[in-house]
């Protein structure tokens, strides 16, 4: 049907917030009553917030935001990183939802989370963390472009889905002992994009070893970035 002269359909957000009204969440968490939210008050302030005072490279706790020692011994090839959440319930159990229950209705909340750690410069491009061909046929998405994508829209910059590849199908790095996962992911990724003189923001869910998020600044900075960092929803901490 043709769209009368001067008539606005109501947008996305305006129908949501119409159901949220008819319709009311429930946290997903505890089951209150959340609102238009996903989660209730209650359990948003309990959530495990990273400190502020974390290495700039790699984002793990430092005394005074001092660079670690392991990234003064072995410096990585992407230039900061920024985490939200430490990586630990219930933060893991809504990525969880997200990437394998197929809960993508927590992505915009998850994405939000993401913009009030996201650095105060606008990139360049954006570019999530690829999966391998199988493994994004087996899940149906890619829970770093459901991230991501709300970011792009905020800032208003270009998003790259494709011309940034997984070029090998790795071990799952969850599967292995964190010794492992650099060897693991070696030339695991491929970028046809010029990005001479770029500055890029990478997307993913979780930052572990960052072995990940490392061999793929480097295969960014051989295309020519000059400047990578990485911004995450949640940071694992060593035990």
């Amino acid at each position: 049907m043709s769209n009368p002269a001067g008539q606005v359909f109501p947008s996305r957000n305006r129908i949501a917030r119409v159901v949220d009204a008819l319709l009311p969440r429930a946290c997903f968490l505890c089951v209150a009553p959340s609102g238009d939210q996903l989660l209730c008050p209650a359990c948003r302030e309990a959530l495990p917030v990273l400190p502020t005072e974390c290495c700039p490279l790699c984002a793990l706790p430092t005394p005074g935001a001092a660079i670690c020692g392991a990234c003064l011994k072995h410096p990585p090839h992407f230039d900061a990183s920024h985490a939200v959440y430490r990586y630990e319930f219930p933060i893991d159990a809504l990525i969880h939802a997200l990437k394998y229950g197929h809960r993508l209705a927590s992505a915009d909340f998850l994405a939000s989370a993401l913009l009030t750690t996201a650095p105060r410069s606008s990139p360049d491009l954006i570019i999530p963390v690829p999966l391998a061909p199988n493994r994004l046929a087996e899940r149906g998405f890619n829970q770093a472009v459901e991230l991501a994508r709300p970011l792009a829209q905020h800032w208003r910059v270009p998003l790259e889905t494709t011309g940034v590849t997984r070029a090998i199908d790795t071990l799952p790095q969850a599967s292995l002992p964190w010794k492992d996962r650099a060897r693991n992911i070696r030339q695991a990724f491929s970028c046809s994009v010029d990005l001479h003189g770029k500055s890029v923001l990478v997307v993913d869910d979780v930052m572990t070893t960052g072995a990940t998020l490392d061999e793929l600044a480097g295969t960014l900075k051989t295309c020519g970035a000059a400047r990578v960092a990485n911004l995450v929803l949640a940071r694992a901490l060593k035990e």
